[in-house]
């Protein structure tokens, strides 16, 4: 299925726009943003993006097979799905990897914020807001984002933003279309854990509640998300989302 694509000059943010129209389009269907002005990103963050030089957008997904209690799986797979579009545009520029629970990672600098914001009903999703803003032709970052990179700081060339929303949406369509026909979702956590930032050896971290900074690797993704990390004495802790933080060195 080829999603269809509605392009607006200025949003607040896509996945209000999106949401607000959930009940009159389709499954697949994207709405991008040639100007972003109130773009939210985990943690409440904001996300700096130069008008018509990067993407940003919302693609609504109606999940017919995936619970309520399954909803990471579509995480993994949307993460996945941006992460092997990234990686096409980058080519060996860079490793691109998928920064738990859901960034995309260029190296050790984030070229992509993810935002899915789920609509339940009973066991069931009723729909899925899949908000993203990519970084493609942006070659200057003014905010107090740590480690920001776009695709053009990283290999130099610019691309046509048209050509790359149309190529990013049907990989993330046809991805989790495919994923709902068969889903596999061991092998869908296996390929997630291949694909992580720093997925092999100790780096540090913050416990979010004690303030903590220990160093640890990741030992386990749970299929719902929770992540476990182990330290250099064996012991082992899982932390949801929000409860635990990858330092940069």
């Amino acid at each position: 299925m080829k999603p269809e694509i509605i392009k607006v000059d200025s949003a607040a943010s896509t996945n209000s726009l999106i949401a607000a129209r959930a009940a009159e389009l389709g499954h697949g269907s994207v709405i991008v943003a040639t100007a972003q002005t109130a773009g939210r990103g985990q943690r409440g963050n904001t996300w700096e993006s130069e008008p018509g030089k990067n993407l940003t957008f919302s693609v609504l997904l109606r999940p017919e097979t995936i619970e309520a209690r399954r909803q990471f799986e579509l995480s993994m797979s949307v993460a996945l799905s941006l992460r092997d579009a990234i990686a096409a545009l980058v080519g060996d520029a860079a490793e691109v990897t998928v920064k738990w629970p859901n960034d995309i990672y260029a190296g050790d600098r984030k070229i992509c914020g993810i935002l899915i914001e789920n609509t339940l009903s009973g066991k069931g999703i009723t729909h899925s807001v899949v908000g993203a803003g990519v970084n493609i032709n942006q070659r200057r970052f003014v905010s107090d984002a740590p480690n920001p990179v776009s695709v053009v700081m990283l290999t130099g060339h610019e691309h046509d933003l048209d050509t790359t929303m149309a190529e990013i949406a049907a990989r993330i369509v046809g991805d989790f279309d495919r994923y709902e026909i068969a889903p596999d979702p061991e092998a869908l956590k296996t390929r997630y854990m291949s694909q992580l930032w720093r997925r092999d050896g100790f780096h540090p971290y913050r416990d979010a509640a004690t303030g903590e900074v220990f160093e640890a690797e990741i030992a386990d993704i749970d299929l719902a998300g929770p992540i476990t990390l182990r330290r250099h004495d064996g012991t082992l802790g899982t932390y949801a989302f929000k409860e635990v933080a990858a330092l940069l060195t």
